[in-house]
């Protein structure tokens, strides 16, 4: 019995974090679009899955570090990641290859590597390009000014990592960002999400708004960094989703740029709006509207995905969606590396002997 009930625990915490993958991609590429999706054809995956890709497949090689070396520094290695997606998009492929082969032998590694559409331009991020061109300045020197969304809406994946791990949101974002609301902006859409992965609620209707408010109470007491404005607006946001849902205006209001908060204020208020889980496809196309619908949609979804899990999403997006297959391997096998780790440790071997050259850890 009790084996039944481990089993259905992780099978749950591998649909919430799927339907969180998925329902970010599902967000960035019908925002992309303003909810005008065509009837037939493959749905195009956007810049930021594409990035949070390669964060979820930056945690997973941590992790592996983590427990081969006995330390790692994650963000360092999610930076590594970031560096693969460049080297995959024709960006700084001298400088890229310069800096990384050397420490190993084939290089870019990793199975993530080998799927072309993260080598295809799919959108502009402008402050990660800018800020990996200049890696050579070191980790403290590299980053832009900027505030934009790219530092929240493909750090998403790190919710997973739960509230320890979600510390080091902002150094990730700091890699690039290096405007601290975007940084905040970040950790805090981090600890929505996580709130939305682990919450549980008797009324499946309610539980969005119930995992969202449970969230927002506890940002002041996360032993992260939060400022009593930046909470303020977090809570207007979704108090305004609870009490005037799915007014465009205001969500114009809450989200007027593509900004981090932007994207954290606006998602949240289009989550609230619309918490039922049959309600997920308004959710996204309603988000979708705002002045920037990519960032928006892409954090509604994410945060309904994680409370509703995958199978709430519309099947017939998620089919057609072409990271489909790539998004749903690497939450499975985040799940299974926190829960699991499938390639042991330094002193435990492992049960799959293909682990290590699927994430290596460094």
């Amino acid at each position: 019995m009790n084996k039944n009930h481990d089993l259905r625990d992780v099978i749950n915490r591998q649909s919430r974090v799927r339907g969180m993958m998925l329902g970010l991609a599902l967000g960035e590429t019908l925002g992309g679009v303003r909810g005008n999706l065509s009837g037939t054809g493959p749905l195009r995956a956007g810049v930021s899955t594409q990035l949070a890709c390669f964060t979820a497949e930056g945690i997973i090689r941590a992790q592996v570090r983590g427990n081969h070396k006995g330390i790692c520094y994650a963000p360092g290695v999610v930076l590594h990641a970031y560096c693969r997606w460049a080297f995959l998009q024709g960006i700084e492929v001298e400088r890229m290859r310069r800096r990384w082969r050397p420490y190993g032998g084939a290089w870019p590694d990793g199975w993530l590597a080998s799927v072309p559409v993260l080598g295809e331009r799919r959108g502009s991020a402008p402050a990660t390009v800018t800020a990996l061109s200049r890696i050579d300045a070191g980790e403290e020197a590299m980053a832009t000014a900027s505030r934009g969304h790219h530092a929240l809406t493909r750090g998403l994946p790190i919710a997973v990592t739960g509230l320890g791990g979600i510390s080091q949101a902002g150094a990730v974002a700091a890699l690039t960002h290096g405007d601290p609301a975007a940084q905040a902006a970040t950790v805090h859409a981090a600890v929505l999400a996580h709130h939305c992965l682990t919450h549980s609620a008797s009324e499946p209707e309610s539980s969005a708004r119930d995992a969202l408010h449970a969230g927002v109470t506890a940002l002041p007491s996360a032993r992260l960094p939060i400022s009593g404005d930046e909470h303020g607006r977090i809570v207007a946001a979704f108090r305004y989703g609870a009490d005037e849902p799915a007014d465009a205006v205001r969500l114009a209001q809450l989200a007027p740029d593509p900004s981090a908060p932007s994207a954290l204020l606006g998602g949240l208020y289009a989550a609230a709006s619309f918490p039922g889980r049959a309600d997920l496809r308004g959710a996204l196309e309603f988000a979708a509207g705002a002045p920037d619908g990519e960032s928006v949609a892409c954090v509604a979804g994410a945060l309904l995905g994680a409370v509703h899990g995958i199978e709430a999403l519309p099947a017939d997006l998620v089919s057609r969606h072409e990271l489909a297959w790539v998004l749903d391997t690497l939450a499975r096998d985040l799940v299974m590396e926190i829960e699991d780790s499938p390639g042991g440790s330094e002193y435990v071997p492992g049960w799959d002997p293909h682990w290590w050259d699927r994430y290596p850890g460094w």
